[in-house]
């Protein structure tokens, strides 16, 4: 077959979906990519996957006039490319791209696929969200053949309310366990190398400095439990980075939070962690999550869409600083990451619903 892989920036497409096109073309596929890469180019593989490449000039806010250029670019590259399936990713992206394949899914047979990384409307989400968003998704899974969804509660909404053709479960882009194996790392070298005592108790957050990652409940957290042995590490980037370090100093316990930017050693992090701390207030379902467990480290995690999902306890209220410090008290071994969450088996099970499309008829 012939897929077309849409995603609002290239950043998206490097970070997620290499392995996902990697085995498509492996079963004799043609996959081409149609994204924004002027801020950063397509990784080389797919250069040697043979895909083609189409600089679409989406733009991640809703009103850019950016989004009416990108919809005619996008519309030239459908109506040219005599695609079988175009699957899009990332919301604005999606909205535009099931827009322009509306009027080629009778007229050529098009089958459009779209992957929800998780609504923005939710339980608790607030209710501007289900003003302005769910209305769009609602009307565009009329023009949608296949609509996959990462985590239950999107997947039981979706099942309920949406006109998509059909209605999937699976669960995220998945964890390549083979770069979990082997890894040794020295846990004291790397825990003086990031300024953490030998001996002390290791929480660690990976993920942007913003609000919805809600790390100031963790430090909030420490504060309240008052053991100088606790120590947060954080591995992210992001606008609060000094809010944080203030509430950090006005709690008294400066000493005992790292931040430490941007990381490529985050599985050596996992690692020498006691525990993975995910506090996040909104998911469509957490890789980080994922990751640490594949690393072997507990999870603790906020009650949300997504972390239920893959966390069967050490959940906690992401807006009660006494629901998380219970659980830093009294926490218990996850044990390991469940095969459903392996890229082996999400990738499997895309690959089973490219080809199962022969049955989808137009009248």
């Amino acid at each position: 077959m012939k897929i077309l892989y849409v995603t609002t920036i290239s950043l998206t497409m490097n970070s997620f979906f290499k392995p996902h096109i990697d085995m498509l073309v492996k079963e004799g596929h043609q996959v081409d990519i149609a994204c924004n890469y002027s801020e950063l180019p397509l990784d080389n593989l797919y250069n040697e996957l043979g895909c083609a490449f189409y600089q679409i000039d989406f733009s991640r806010s809703p009103l850019s006039k950016y989004n009416f250029k990108a919809y005619n670019q996008l519309k030239k590259v459908v109506e040219n490319g005599d695609y079988d399936i175009v699957h899009c990713h990332t919301p604005n992206a999606s909205v535009i791209t099931r827009l322009v394949c509306r009027r080629f899914r009778k007229k050529n047979g098009l089958r459009v696929f779209y992957t929800a990384h998780g609504f923005h409307f939710y339980k608790g989400a607030p209710k501007l969200n289900w003003m302005v968003f769910y209305p769009i998704e609602k009307f565009c899974s009329r023009f949608t053949d296949k609509l996959i969804t990462i985590n239950k509660e999107d997947y039981k909404l979706a099942k309920k309310k949406f006109k998509a053709r059909e209605v999937h479960y699976i669960p995220g882009v998945g964890i390549d366990l083979s770069k979990f194996e082997n890894i040794q790392v020295d846990r004291i070298a790397k825990r003086k190398e990031i300024g953490v005592p030998e001996n002390a108790f290791l929480l660690l957050s990976v993920g942007e400095l913003n609000e919805n990652k809600n790390h100031q409940i963790v430090i909030r957290a420490l504060a309240k439990l008052n053991d100088s042995n606790i120590h947060y590490v954080v591995a992210g980037t992001g606008e609060l980075k000094f809010d944080l370090i203030e509430l950090a100093k006005n709690l008294n316990i400066e000493n005992q939070i790292h931040l430490l930017g941007y990381r490529n050693d985050v599985i050596s992090l996992y690692k020498i962690s006691d525990v993975y701390v995910h506090p996040s207030y909104r998911e469509g379902l957490p890789v980080a999550v994922m990751e640490a467990l594949a690393a072997g480290t507990t999870v603790i995690a906020s009650n949300i869409r997504g972390c239920e999902d893959i966390v069967l306890n050490n959940l906690f209220n992401p807006n009660d600083v006494d629901s998380l410090v219970a659980k830093i008290r009294n926490f218990n071994s996850n044990g390991v990451l469940d095969v459903n969450f392996t890229q082996k088996n999400v990738i499997g099970r895309i690959v089973a619903l490219y080809e199962d499309i022969a049955h989808i008829e137009y009248k």
